[in-house]
């Protein structure tokens, strides 16, 4: 049974045919245990039905081209361009609700040249990072303010090779939603550290100040 509906399809099958110029390649990685693994690969053939420009490739996580990328867990996510260069960008877990808006705006950016959507005063900022910074932004399906948060950390990652920004569903990885005190979402955390962390979707200005002052 197809998880899109038809119009849902058709929608996007117009958006893509309209916005997207450059060929976006969806890397999907599953592993053992994965309760959601199956729904995603299913999801994301058909997200590449609806786009020529569209690719999607499937590894397990524990393969070379797991290793190559650094996945930790599965299922997980990396958008690219079609030279397969890590830009850091990633989802781990499914982007279902609220957050497939989230990856339909992420392929819609890379099929743009995935240039970063953010003031040009926070591209000089964070290209100026000299060190590296992890932005882990917990969400989940039903949060509708989780979009805008993710998208912010996700072209903060395209707007510097210094920064990664990992869009983690916080049921899915429950253990990981624990360990850093999730009890509401957006729950954005910088390098991986649970005491460093801010809860919200920030304007751009704010969301950056939060994650400089917390990854000093």
């Amino acid at each position: 049974m197809a998880l899109l509906q038809e119009k849902d399809r058709k929608y996007l099958k117009d958006l893509f045919a309209k916005e997207l110029k450059n060929n976006v390649k969806l890397i999907f990685f599953h592993g053992e245990d994965c309760e959601y693994c199956d729904l995603e690969s299913q999801l994301l053939d058909e997200v590449q039905e609806l786009s020529d420009k569209i690719v999607v490739e499937k590894y397990h996580k524990d393969s070379d081209k797991g290793k190559e990328y650094n996945v930790e867990f599965a299922p997980a996510l990396i958008l690219t361009l079609e030279d397969g260069k890590d830009r850091g960008v990633r989802f781990y877990g499914i982007p279902s609700g609220h957050e497939f808006g989230t990856l339909i705006q992420d392929i819609i950016t890379f099929g743009n040249g995935a240039k970063p959507q953010l003031s040009p005063e926070t591209i000089a900022k964070l290209q100026s990072l000299d060190k590296p910074v992890k932005i882990s932004v917990f969400v989940t399906p039903t949060c509708p303010y989780c979009p805008r948060a993710a998208l912010t950390a996700h072209n903060m990652a395209l707007a510097s090779d210094m920064v990664t920004a990992e869009v983690i569903e916080a049921n899915e990885f429950f253990d990981l939603s624990e360990q850093f005190g999730v009890s509401s979402v957006p729950h954005i955390a910088i390098n991986r550290n649970p005491d460093r962390f801010f809860i919200g979707a920030y304007p751009e200005p704010q969301f950056l100040q939060q994650v400089l002052d917390l990854a000093d």
